[in-house]
């Protein structure tokens, strides 16, 4: 005996109701949209890819895909785990090919100052060159990353901020002895950080120093005059 298909006989029941003019989708579209919605992704974007040699697609993270493209987001606070991510993949696409550019886009506030400089140190071991491109903002470690980029390929949106200031510690929550120990390695740290602005800027120390006591804010026009980015992009 043959089976009956309930969603065959609901969709005609309802196409058969008021007069016999049809007041759902017909049969053939609806198991159109069932396939159709079968194969769309959800939760994080994703975007067919097909590699070369293989005959079947699939669907990929939409930033795996770019990352073939060599194509890198920095789109969060800097922390550990963000760090490592993009430190791997700088170091796994130069393995590959350590002729081609990478590009970093960046919107970030910032964040921790270690796991920053961890990226900006892997900027300049890769051999391909790392063009940074600023999208929204690029504050503190953001702005940090983004003045690490190869000369001559630091970039920023026309209506991108740039924000400098010097690192910060929590030394409230620090005991007497923590809080020496602490004070001098931030010390350390912003001597660290001002050099390599005024190498990356063209700045002497002494105006990067006296600009980093406070939060700067700079257009996109501003950060190219400052040296942060070499480039505006165009409107």
């Amino acid at each position: 005996m043959q089976k009956r298909n309930p969603l065959k006989a609901n969709i005609l029941k309802l196409e058969t109701q008021k007069n016999n003019i049809p007041t759902f989708l017909h049969q053939s579209e609806i198991y159109y949209l069932v396939f159709f919605f079968k194969l769309m992704p959800i939760g994080v974007p994703k975007v067919p890819f097909r590699s070369s040699g293989e005959r079947d697609g699939a669907w990929v993270d939409v930033y795996n895909r770019l990352y073939r493209e060599r194509l890198l987001f920095l789109g969060q606070g800097v922390d550990s785990e963000i760090s490592n991510q993009l430190i791997g993949l700088m170091i796994y696409l130069s393995i590959e090919d350590d002729n081609k550019d990478l590009y970093l886009f960046i919107n970030s506030p910032g964040g921790w100052v270690i796991p920053g400089v961890a990226i900006y140190d892997t900027m300049q071991f890769v051999r391909p060159d790392v063009h940074t491109i600023c999208m929204g903002l690029a504050a503190s470690m953001g702005s940090f990353i983004l003045v690490g980029g190869g000369i001559t390929k630091r970039l920023a949106f026309p209506h991108a901020r740039v924000m400098i200031h010097q690192p910060a510690s929590s030394f409230y929550e620090a005991q007497a002895g923590e809080f020496i120990l602490e004070a001098e390695e931030l010390l350390k740290l912003r001597e660290t950080i001002t050099r390599v602005y005024g190498q990356r800027t063209g700045k002497s120390i002494w105006v990067v120093s006296e600009d980093m006591e406070r939060d700067v804010f700079m257009s996109a026009t501003e950060a190219q005059a400052y040296g942060i980015i070499d480039l505006v992009a165009v409107e």
